[in-house]
């Protein structure tokens, strides 16, 4: 089963373990035949473009998500991000009216957060696959476990990690995590319905302070 799995290498070893469960083999059975008799969002090649981008060796930044937008031509592998062309949508938005507060830089006039995933941002939807048009329809069927085993192996392997946790489930996915050798920063979902509780969280310079405390290049968030 783990030989299917197109993913960048170092990480195709460091979740050699996952591939082998009992879930994968019925999480990728599921995927596959979604796929086949659906629209699914991403498209198949981009399922694991957070991974490719951004190789475990090279991740600086953890930011979680949940679902991969369900509209055309949104989803790109990369959570909070869109395809170029697309409008940005509003909790992007406000990601990058923070950006802008905390560090006094305008963002780039594109959703396409793959500039940030080069530099170390791993950006990891709890669920990686969606059906169009059916927010959350891939739920419950293993992608949870799966990017569970992702933080773990993160968390025992990496030191000096900045993970950006919004909103509850964001916390609850990162509770594993050592803060002792790591910074985890929290607050609310950029989402519109919480938004005021997200801005003011200072996590952009707060992340590059830490990163450059420990000798590390700071992202640039543009």
């Amino acid at each position: 089963m783990m030989n299917d799995v197109k993913i960048e290498k170092k990480w195709k070893i460091k979740l050699s373990d996952e591939f082998k469960k009992p879930y994968w083999k019925k999480l990728t059975q599921y995927v596959r035949l979604a796929y086949l008799n659906g629209t699914v969002f991403p498209p198949p090649k981009q399922v694991f473009r957070a991974f490719d981008l951004c190789p475990f060796d090279q991740v600086k930044v953890v930011i979680i998500g949940q679902d991969p937008y369900h509209g055309a031509g949104q989803a790109n592998g990369l959570s909070f991000a869109v395809s170029n062309g697309q409008t940005i949508p509003p909790s992007l938005k406000n990601i990058y009216k923070e950006i802008q507060s905390d560090l006094g830089i305008t963002p780039l006039d594109s959703g396409d957060l793959s500039r940030w995933a080069s530099q170390g941002v791993l950006m990891l939807n709890s669920v990686l696959t969606v059906a169009a048009h059916q927010p959350a329809s891939h739920r419950n069927q293993g992608w949870e476990e799966f990017t569970d085993g992702v933080i773990q192996k993160l968390n025992e392997e990496r030191k000096h990690i900045v993970y950006m946790l919004w909103g509850n489930y964001a916390k609850q996915k990162g509770a594993v995590v050592d803060t002792e050798n790591n910074l985890v920063l929290t607050s609310a979902h950029p989402s519109p319905f919480s938004v005021q509780a997200f801005f003011g969280n200072k996590h952009f310079s707060q992340c590059n302070s830490y990163l450059k405390s420990h000798g590390i290049d700071p992202i640039d968030w543009k």
